[in-house]
């Protein structure tokens, strides 16, 4: 009976473990934060140069920020949507992308640009 219970805890021990590793196995990959704006026709030179800055400026006030990259779109292809500038941002974790959406520079930043904008594209990945 003993060696039952011990080959019986052996097993489920076994069973157990991989799934265990997977859960607490540190994922691989940066996160990628990639935001799109639409700015509204009212929105001046100043204005979207502003935002631009503003947007720039997160990085360093931001630890969480790996890296900002930043760009007007140029694509030939027309499927922008109307969406003119571009911004990719990297995170080390999900959890830093997170602190970073309730940052109140980021926070801050949003109460600039929500007036200025008609529409915002975000999609977020794990680059491999």
């Amino acid at each position: 009976m003993k060696r039952f219970l011990i080959l019986a805890a052996a097993l489920a021990l076994a069973l157990t473990l991989p799934a265990m590793a997977a859960t607490t196995k540190k994922q691989k990959g940066s996160i990628r934060h990639v935001v799109a704006f639409k700015f509204k026709e009212s929105a001046s030179k100043e204005d979207i140069k502003k935002v631009e800055d503003a947007f720039r400026a997160l990085k360093p006030k931001i630890p969480q920020i790996v890296s900002l990259e930043a760009g007007t779109n140029n694509s030939p292809e027309g499927l922008n949507k109307g969406c003119t500038h571009g911004w990719i941002l990297t995170f080390e974790s999900e959890k830093d992308r997170d602190d970073y959406l309730v940052h109140p520079d980021h926070k801050e930043f949003g109460k600039l640009v929500g007036p200025l904008v008609a529409d915002v594209f975000v999609i977020d990945f794990r680059a491999k």
